[in-house]
């Protein structure tokens, strides 16, 4: 799976907790949607510093 195949399940997962957080009140799709939203930070961490890697290397 590509980083960016990764990234976007990722924010469609999150988009599915959100929606229940805040139109139905559903308080576990917030926690849900909590961790989702840190392991999208996690990941967008990593991507950078891919990117910043490649682009350094000269392979880009």
């Amino acid at each position: 799976m590509s980083r960016k195949e990764e990234l976007n399940q990722l924010v469609t997962e999150l988009e599915e907790d959100i929606d229940k957080f805040y139109e139905k009140g559903n308080k576990a799709a917030g926690t849900r949607a909590r961790k989702k939203l840190q392991e999208i930070k996690k990941k967008s961490q990593e991507i950078r510093l891919e990117i910043q890697d490649m682009k350094n290397a000269g392979k880009v």
